[in-house]
């Protein structure tokens, strides 16, 4: 991910605020995958979809002691798909079973939500520092 401003210089709090909301914007991103596919069938236990989760790893930056995240990788649960006995589907298999998704929706609207709220919370504190900016500026 490339951030914006001096790369090689100390990482900036808008910068640290921008790699916040980046890793939120993909948590989101993933609760909003999983729900797009909650309900969702397929002919076999192995083509289920399966829910996907973000890890997040912390990143220091030893010029400014500042400490930010960063997204290390997104994972697939390995919960096992429910398997429900469906003959007239037309992706049912041979024993008349499809396999659904496992997603609990619940879950996903509460990850959505807090990775929304985290999202809005660096917004308002990014806003919060260039207002203060601006007013050292004017007290010249």
């Amino acid at each position: 991910m490339t951030m914006p401003g001096n790369a090689s210089g100390p990482m900036s709090m808008f910068q640290m605020g921008y790699r916040a909301m980046s890793a939120q914007m993909v948590r989101m991103n993933a609760a909003a995958s999983n729900l797009a596919n909650a309900g969702s069938v397929a002919g076999s236990a192995d083509e289920a979809y399966r829910p996907i989760r973000t890890v997040f790893a912390e990143e220091l930056d030893k010029q400014s002691g500042l400490s930010s995240v960063r997204v290390d990788r997104v994972v697939r649960s390995d919960t096992a798909p429910v398997r429900r006995h469906d003959p007239g589907h037309p992706l049912a298999d041979e024993n008349g079973d499809v396999w659904e998704a496992p997603v609990d929706e619940n879950a996903e609207m509460v990850e959505m939500l807090e990775a929304s709220r985290q999202y809005s919370n660096m917004v308002e504190a990014m806003s919060t520092a260039k207002q203060l900016m601006l007013e050292t500026m004017r007290m010249k």
